[in-house]
């Protein structure tokens, strides 16, 4: 094989990974931060900190791999997804297969060195990564179960800083999932007149003409159980400020998607990265720089 012809290959898995498109990454590596810095008191470990952000990319780009591999028969049908590698015929069946395990591979060999929990949960982790495809075809609201998927970094993270998964972890996991199901619902609507053809189900499908309520309410959720667990923690101004700014961005986010174009349902979607980037500042503020200023 040519010099040409392996960069053409890299660069075909580079997409298959989505490495081209990092909305996933981020989407899925906010939550973990904040479980991390909360796990932590704001001082964690920068050896954990490198290997969850690693085993981030690395589970997302095989989750991307697996979604493609499970979708190849519904991706063609699909015009966002038609150009896909694995949708147009460029890779294989069997490479994409080997690339996912390569990739959860190298994904377990970092853990390694973590508390065996970490371990055991990483298990879940990848078993509801590798699951979500075919969750389309039977849940009326898979987002949900995505939700879960995205944000099993918070018990990892958790376990990997403290040694045990507290019922802290759980609940901000299930505040990852109502945003999840907000912002994918948003994605799914982009897509809805093609899932609707094709027999998938997905959550704007099931909430209908509710479905801009819908995320507005999972949005208003996901916020409300992080306010509940700024009172558990004592957090203070700067943590509040911030949900102010993820509310304020959830509601530019209602002006995007109220007319269910598909170009502004997308932009919405990835918009998304800002709400998380939000909240993770105010743990940071609240955890960091406010002990500062008050030495």
């Amino acid at each position: 094989m040519t010099l040409m012809a392996i960069k053409e290959r890299l660069d075909l898995y580079e997409k298959l990974m989505r490495l081209d498109k990092p909305i996933g990454i981020l989407l899925l590596l906010w939550p973990t931060l904040w479980a991390i810095w909360i796990a932590s008191h704001g001082r964690p470990d920068w050896m954990i900190v490198c290997i969850f952000v690693l085993g981030t990319v690395l589970m997302r780009s095989a989750g991307c791999v697996i979604n493609d591999y499970a979708d190849r028969d519904f991706d063609p049908q699909v015009e966002r997804t038609r150009n896909r590698p694995l949708a147009a015929g460029l890779v294989s069946g069997k490479e994409a297969l080997g690339l996912a395990t390569v990739l959860s591979l190298l994904a377990l060999l970092l853990i390694l060195r973590l508390p065996r929990m970490v371990i055991y949960l990483s298990f879940a982790a990848a078993f509801l990564a590798a699951s979500y495809p075919l969750t389309k075809r039977f849940l009326a609201v898979p987002q949900a179960y995505l939700g879960v998927a995205f944000g099993f970094g918070i018990p990892m993270a958790f376990a990997a800083v403290t040694g045990r998964v507290p019922s802290m972890a759980w609940v901000l996991l299930l505040a990852n999932i109502f945003w999840t199901i907000a912002y994918d619902t948003e994605y799914a609507m982009v897509d809805r007149e093609d899932d609707l053809k094709i027999g998938i189900k997905t959550s704007a499908i099931t909430f209908g003409r509710l479905d801009v309520v819908a995320v507005m309410a999972c949005y208003l959720l996901s916020l409300g159980i992080l306010a509940a667990i700024g009172v558990k923690l004592h957090f203070g101004i700067a943590y509040y400020a911030s949900l102010v700014v993820a509310a304020i961005i959830a509601g530019y986010h209602y002006f995007l998607i109220r007319g269910r174009d598909r170009q502004r349902c997308f932009k919405a979607f990835l918009h998304n990265n800002w709400f998380g980037a939000a909240v993770f500042a105010g743990i940071v503020v609240q955890l960091n720089l406010i002990p500062l200023l008050a030495r």
